[in-house]
């Protein structure tokens, strides 16, 4: 077992979007775990767009990261040495263990998952948080009806392709909004979309969008905001429901953006807008993952992974998540099985 333990700190503040000089590759002695403990081996390592947000000095829904704090974000791991009853040397498991190799934590942050059921990789995406993400803010605050048109933005990032596919299992009509022509095949091959707009390259996104929604826009599934956002709240019906997840283009903006005030709208449409974290479900989770699995197991849920290989590749390749340069779930891997 080796001795040092590689982590990823901060290690300055962005300005815009992250620079790779923004994080520090640093090595620290290997932890060993005290009563209720466990020390484990990350073999995958999650990148989501919430870590961004951590980054700034700004008061958002969670303590900013100090500069030379190692970095945030789930992984799968495998348990070396557990001084917990529950955790024994060899269980894989889930949870928040931060931009290293090795970590050690309490045992009850610790979600067990069986490598037997899934890849381990999928308790980080269509069994982990996206998935999570996706149903809740789809299904608890917009309860889609068959037959309803649901616009995903972000569609093909790791929950808005989950979230357009619930749709689907739920008979809506699904029209996505990613950022290439690759992610918008993906998404009408693979995942079975029924329409799709690239909105890197239409020229008059609003006209097109609306021939794509005839019907309006019963539900909205927002990860983006900014100008697409704007495009679909124009087009949305009368009780029209949507569900606020991410806020991606606005992240690495040096400066706000001033867009249109549509508020009014919601008045005239009777709808509503709601935000939301996955964690405000916690006590409702097993409910989520048993759907979720059952859906996977059924063929029904598709997913991707866009893997980077080993930890020193995590700032970049976070950057380019925040860029759109990835299709379906940002992982790292960091160790073999």
């Amino acid at each position: 077992m080796a001795t040092v333990n590689r982590q990823i700190t901060l290690a300055s503040r962005p300005v815009g979007f992250p620079k790779v000089s923004d994080f520090h590759l640093v090595f620290s002695p290997l932890p060993s775990p005290v009563a209720g403990e466990v020390l484990v081996r990350s073999v995958y390592l999650s990148l989501d767009p919430y870590m961004r947000g951590r980054m700034s000095e700004a008061e958002s829904y969670a303590q900013p990261v100090a500069i030379g704090e190692v970095m945030p974000g789930g992984a799968v791991a495998f348990v070396l040495e557990s001084a917990h009853p529950e955790f024994r040397s060899g269980d894989a498991v889930e949870g928040m263990l931060g931009w290293q190799e090795y970590a050690v934590v309490q045992g009850h942050e610790l979600r067990k998952i069986e490598p037997s059921s899934a890849p381990i990789s999928t308790a980080l995406g269509v069994l982990g948080m996206p998935g999570l993400t996706a149903y809740f803010g789809l299904l608890d605050i917009c309860d889609p009806q068959p037959g309803e048109t649901v616009v995903v933005s972000g569609a093909a990032g790791a929950v808005g392709s989950l979230a357009g596919q619930i749709a689907k299992i739920k008979g809506c009509r699904v029209v996505g909004v990613a950022g290439s022509d690759a992610k918008i095949a993906w998404l009408l091959d693979e995942l079975g979309f029924d329409a799709a707009l690239n909105y890197k390259t239409a020229e008059d996104f609003d006209g097109k969008l609306e021939k794509l929604c005839p019907a309006g826009v019963d539900v909205y599934f927002d990860n983006v905001g900014g100008a697409i956002t704007d495009a679909v709240v124009r087009l949305i019906n009368v009780k029209a429901r949507i569900s606020v997840c991410g806020q991606i283009s606005q992240y690495n903006l040096e400066e706000p953006e001033v867009g249109p005030r549509w508020l009014g709208q919601l008045i005239v449409k009777q709808a509503k807008v709601q935000g939301f974290l996955v964690s405000g479900y916690a006590e409702r989770l097993p409910e989520g993952l048993k759907q979720l699995a059952i859906w996977l197991k059924q063929g029904k849920l598709k997913y991707r992974e866009d893997v980077a290989q080993g930890i020193e590749a995590a700032p970049q390749a976070f950057i380019g998540m925040l860029q759109g340069k990835n299709q379906g779930k940002q992982l790292v891997q960091l160790s073999e099985f």
